[in-house]
């Protein structure tokens, strides 16, 4: 007997199942045989559904989506090798910092454009104290400078007074004591407050230019300040012009300059011969 699968209408028949063939036997035609043989075939026709529940169904991919990802078909290139950036030399950077007395710092220039480069040597740094310097430390050199070389002025001035003017130690005998062996014989009412005056110049110029301890990096001057420039001309003799200002100042230096030599000069000449200067020179 062929059992039909298609008794529903909504029903659509799948290739992939084969159909049921049950053989019925005809020779007994009794009740009771009719409904067992009706009852195996719910049996089998239940376990088939329940089967059929997990048979795969065909798919179909729709053409659409072919052509979507043929469409969206991309092509990866190879990487290129990019060509190595070219080497930049890096400029120092200076803080932007308005002109001071009419100097912008220049790190171009050797000490960023300070005077002091004068003729024949120009610039004249034969142990490269300057190389590779900040701007602080470039400030800081030229600090030192120009206040050692004021301190020698004066103390060449003094090696000449001292040993060779009426005194009221001395008196109207000039070829006394040389300067190298006055300090011991001044008393030291006299020196304590000699050296108090200095130890008061040197806080005031120290608060004027330097940065305060604790409050920016040590042996720091401040921004605003030109090295030298305390602020004292009782004459007025500082000039307006920055041009006229660094001519000023180039002069200043090279005085200074000489001046420390020449106060070492007389220095160690006393030492040798234990004369003065003006002594040495026969006066």
């Amino acid at each position: 007997m062929r059992f039909p699968w298609s008794l529903c209408d909504d029903y659509e028949p799948r290739p992939q199942y084969s159909t049921l063939i049950i053989p019925i036997d005809h020779s007994s035609n009794s009740p009771q045989s009719t409904i067992k043989t009706m009852m195996k075939l719910a049996i089998l026709a239940a376990f088939t559904g329940s089967a059929a529940a997990f048979a795969p169904s065909s798919t179909s991919i729709p053409s659409t989506a072919l052509r979507m990802s043929e469409e969206t078909t991309t092509t990866i290139e190879e990487p290129v090798a990019a060509e190595p950036a070219p080497i930049v030399e890096e400029t120092p950077v200076i803080p932007a910092v308005a002109a001071i007395n009419g100097w912008t710092a220049d790190a171009a220039l050797p000490m960023y454009g300070l005077p002091g480069a004068i003729a024949p040597l120009g610039f004249f740094d034969p142990l490269g104290f300057s190389k590779d310097a900040d701007l602080n430390t470039a400030k800081r050199l030229r600090e030192a400078e120009i206040m050692h070389g004021r301190v020698a002025m004066m103390a060449t001035i003094g090696y000449i007074i001292g040993e060779s003017t009426p005194t009221i130690t001395y008196g109207m005998d000039v070829h006394h004591t040389i300067a190298n062996n006055q300090i011991p014989e001044v008393p030291g009412t006299v020196l304590f407050p000699f050296f108090l005056a200095i130890n008061i110049a040197e806080a005031l110029r120290a608060s004027i230019g330097w940065v305060e301890p604790g409050l920016g990096p040590l042996f720091s001057l401040r921004e605003k300040y030109y090295p030298g420039d305390i602020g004292f001309d009782p004459f007025g003799l500082k000039p307006k012009d920055a041009k006229d200002f660094a001519n000023m100042q180039t002069k200043e230096l090279s005085n200074g300059r000489l001046a420390m030599l020449a106060a070492a000069g007389m220095c160690v000449q006393e030492q040798v011969n234990g004369q003065g200067i003006l002594e040495n020179l026969g006066f």
